[in-house]
């Protein structure tokens, strides 16, 4: 029996990806996203192209039966080995500004549907004692900006889930993985869906998502608890880690007052 992959937000960025690149090692896959049409396009694509079995399965992982059946499903995986929780959006604007329903969603979707599905995938790992889980956070979780403030905020929150479940884990004597993966500025969909222009980045600042996917799964095999594609975010992630807390919120400040958002 083949080993089974679910990916969530698995229609276009990251997530494509990840399924494009699992699909090549011969994984099944349930793939997760809202789009119904794009999402069975891919599924019957990757399973013509590489001989797997590709289930789609629509849902809004925003919606409390949605998230339930999606849980259910992986509750139900006895072959499941992969959790990959990358469904994720970012909006902008000052959050007392900003409309609420957009920040209540994104909070549903980052820490309360990483949280629900990475429980009901961890029960049937730990007791299988085999598996991985990634959590597709952000460079962002290590910091905070303004006009950015609930999606560095729940990137935070997956990072710091994520090291605790690992340091559970560990002390378990689990062989079961956790990862965060907190990629800078990807090539997808993501920037144009949460309004955002990208005109102040330059070109060496993007990395393609397949490359992000390749570096997660190399990390992934050697039990690498943080992973931060590109060798800029990497000494970028660093520094923000050292930094005076004062020094960085008065360089967020700055910034934003550079590009006109507040």
């Amino acid at each position: 029996m083949r080993a089974l992959a679910l990916i969530t937000g698995a229609s276009s960025g990251i997530g494509a990806a990840f399924a494009s690149t699992l699909a090549e090692r011969k994984y099944d896959l349930i793939l997760v996203a809202r789009r119904v049409d794009r999402l069975r396009e891919s599924a019957e694509s990757l399973a013509r192209l590489h001989g797997v079995n590709v289930e789609p399965f629509p849902a809004d992982l925003t919606s409390d039966p949605d998230l339930d059946r999606v849980a259910q499903r992986i509750a139900d995986a006895a072959g499941l080995e992969l959790l990959i929780n990358n469904a994720g959006f970012g909006s902008r604007g000052k959050f007392f500004e900003t409309d609420l329903r957009s920040q209540d969603l994104m909070h549903r979707l980052h820490v309360l549907a990483t949280l629900r599905l990475t429980h009901a995938a961890l029960q049937g790992m730990v007791a299988r004692k085999r598996g991985g889980i990634v959590n597709v956070s952000s460079v962002a979780g290590f910091w905070q900006a303004p006009g950015n403030v609930s999606y560095c905020a729940t990137k935070c929150w997956m990072n710091s889930f994520t090291e605790g479940l690992a340091q559970e884990l560990a002390g378990a004597g689990s062989p079961v993985k956790v990862q965060a993966l907190c990629p800078g500025y990807t090539r997808t969909e993501f920037q144009d869906a949460a309004g955002l222009s990208t005109e102040h980045i330059g070109d060496a600042m993007w990395i393609n998502s397949e490359d992000v996917v390749a570096e997660s799964l190399r990390g992934l095999d050697r039990g690498k608890l943080f992973v931060i594609p590109g060798w800029r975010y990497k000494a970028a992630t660093f520094l923000l880690k050292h930094a005076p807390r004062a020094i960085l919120r008065a360089a967020a400040t700055r910034q934003q007052r550079r590009l006109g958002r507040i």
